[in-house]
């Protein structure tokens, strides 16, 4: 019974860290990276209309954001976790993924941006969030 609690704990605090990593980018990115003149990033009709307006860098904490979430999810579900690890640093790579797919229905992008944040931002940053889990909390090994 703990392990189920401590394994569905690792869900919910995963998915809760990662959303908070992305949502701290987000809130920051237009401090770091100014939006296009006249564009307001927190109005969904503001940013459809002006989404041709922007470049390249507009797009760069996006990214970050929902990469560095989902690695930050992943690795703390992968260290709470009491079975399966690996297995729940995908689960919140996936959920993370379903988001970012939702996103690109709904938040005007270019298509070459919605490419490579499905592809490199949700279940890459899960394995190297297991990665780095490993690393941080290594497996015991046979006859120690």
């Amino acid at each position: 019974m703990l392990t189920l609690l401590r394994n569905l704990l690792a869900i919910l605090v995963g998915v809760v860290a990662g959303a908070a990593v992305n949502m701290l980018l987000v809130s920051i990115s237009p401090m770091l990276i100014p939006p296009p003149a006249g564009v307001d990033v927190n109005n969904a009709e503001s940013l459809s209309l002006g989404i041709h307006l922007f470049e390249p860098q507009h797009f760069i904490m996006p990214f970050l954001a929902h990469a560095l979430g989902t690695l930050v999810g992943a690795l703390v579900a992968y260290l709470i976790a009491a079975s399966h690890k690996n297995r729940f640093a995908y689960v919140i790579g996936v959920f993370f993924l379903c988001g970012g797919i939702a996103a690109s229905y709904m938040i005007p992008a270019p298509v070459w941006f919605i490419s490579l944040d499905l592809l490199l931002a949700y279940l890459p940053m899960a394995w190297l969030g297991i990665l780095l889990g490993n690393k941080l909390q290594p497996k015991p090994s046979i006859g120690s």
